[in-house]
């Protein structure tokens, strides 16, 4: 870790804690800052704010009370779900206190390779596709996965070495509070609207995307998804060196889909019929690993064993058992259409879909075309209503409506036929019935596990 000064004697403000604000106000306590932290849970009821207070740093809680920034702080990092309109926040940037995300202070204490993987969908699949092919037969070093994954950016950057690399997964969210951030190759998976409701418009949504490579250089890669007209626009504000993929397009200076074979700068890499995760979508994802881990110099053999390998992250069409015959796949991390989309034209057989959740006043009309080949669909959650409603516009002839998630998984058994999957993709987000996509995902796998020791005791 490179022990900068930046902060040294400095106040800085971390609004919001969970994971990332944790380790962002242990950094900055190490690196000689004089921290405050303000979180709006209640002490009491705070661990995390407990853990700090004992470790010295200063603790604020049970609001965000404005008053706060009299006290000439000359930094704010903010906790990258709170939203810009918070009156702290605003107050800030009338103050003209910079406001950095948390990844934001991994770059600067990081002494790895930096790998930034941004879009709407595919980001934390095509993450960890380039870590475990970049340290497949690795014999020294280490790829370490960090930021919008799950493990904070700036406890990575703590512990990896100048021979590491860091491989960052990047929301807009995140990339809203960067000053310096810059990878030396950065993708972008895809763009479509998304967090309208955070970034009140899509312009604002898709800013916040391309600032991943506004300081990179010509010494540093952008990779983008050329299929769509919108990113290679966006890509001529780059400076970096273009690598595009495409599934479509014949491109001798990237990665392109050629009679089923995927080439890299027109060398055959592997068939995409060998990706063993399904769908196109998780084509294109491998198609940016790819290009990110040539970049690399990871060796072609490794690069396709291991994409033959690889089964998915949890809860992104998660392969989750076979049993008497029917494919049990965990998509809950669709929450939106798009994703649901991608996940049913991954497969060719019937398949029983089940899907529900947060009611966020949108249709379902966009799914039709891909819903055509669902046998049968299992509604839950506020949006049921609505989904079964779509449901009989694309024709399917059997739709039920269920409690959650646990009590859809025998009901769509039931439904189901040898040789068909059954599909958790539930095209919403799970805040009506569970506190994340997670929580819902492991309810499904639980349930699946249940129905089966079932089944097995009655078959006895």
């Amino acid at each position: 870790m490179k022990k900068i000064k930046r902060y040294e004697n400095t106040k800085v403000l971390v609004l919001g804690l969970a994971l990332s604000g944790v380790n962002a106000a242990k950094l900055l306590h190490s690196l000689g800052a004089l921290v405050t932290v303000n979180d709006y849970k209640n002490f009491d009821e705070n661990p995390e704010a407990q853990e700090l207070l004992e470790s010295g740093i200063r603790v604020v809680t049970g609001g965000h009370p404005v008053e706060l920034l009299d006290e000439d702080f000359e930094w704010v990092v903010k906790n990258p779900g709170i939203m810009y309109t918070n009156p702290i926040i605003v107050r800030a940037i009338e103050k003209g206190i910079p406001v950095i995300t948390e990844v934001e202070l991994a770059y600067e204490v990081s002494e790895s390779i930096l790998v930034g993987i941004t879009g709407t969908n595919g980001k934390t699949t095509t993450t960890t596709m380039i870590a475990d092919i970049l340290n497949k037969g690795r014999e020294k070093g280490h790829a370490y996965v960090a930021g919008n994954i799950g493990t904070p950016a700036s406890l990575v950057a703590q512990t990896a070495s100048a021979s590491d690399e860091i491989i960052m997964e990047l929301s807009s969210f995140q990339l809203m509070g960067i000053t310096e951030l810059r990878p030396h190759i950065a993708i972008i998976t895809n763009i479509y609207s998304a967090h309208l409701d955070y970034h009140g418009s899509r312009d604002e949504y898709v800013h916040a995307k391309i600032r991943i490579t506004e300081n990179q250089s010509a010494s540093d890669f952008l990779i983008i998804n050329w299929d769509q007209p919108e990113l290679r626009e966006l890509a001529k504000m780059s400076k970096a060196q273009i690598i595009p993929f495409s599934r479509y397009e014949h491109l001798e200076n990237g990665v392109y889909l050629e009679n089923d074979v995927i080439y890299y700068q027109n060398e055959p890499i592997m068939n995409k019929t060998s990706i063993l995760v399904p769908g196109e979508h998780n084509v294109e994802n491998a198609m940016a690993a790819i290009a990110a881990t040539k970049l690399l110099g990871q060796k072609n053999g490794r690069i396709r064993e291991c994409l033959e390998q690889f089964k998915g992250v949890k809860h992104r069409t998660q392969f989750v058992k076979e049993f008497q015959e029917r494919r049990f796949y965990n998509d809950s991390k669709a929450t939106n259409s798009l994703a649901t989309e991608n996940a049913l034209r991954g497969f060719n057989v019937p398949i029983i879909l089940l899907a529900g959740g947060l009611d966020r006043g949108n249709d379902f009309d966009e799914l039709i075309p891909e819903l055509k080949k669902v046998k049968a669909l299992v509604v839950f959650g506020e949006a049921a209503a609505k989904l079964a409603k779509t449901g009989e516009k694309a024709g399917i002839q059997h739709i039920k409506f269920v409690q959650n998630v646990e009590s859809a998984v025998p009901v769509a058994f039931d439904l189901s036929e040898r040789g068909e999957v059954i599909l958790l993709s539930p095209a919403c987000a799970s805040w009506d019935q569970y506190r994340s996509f997670e929580v819902r995902g492991d309810a499904f796998i639980d349930a699946i596990e249940q129905l089966v020791d079932e089944i097995k005791e009655e078959e006895e």
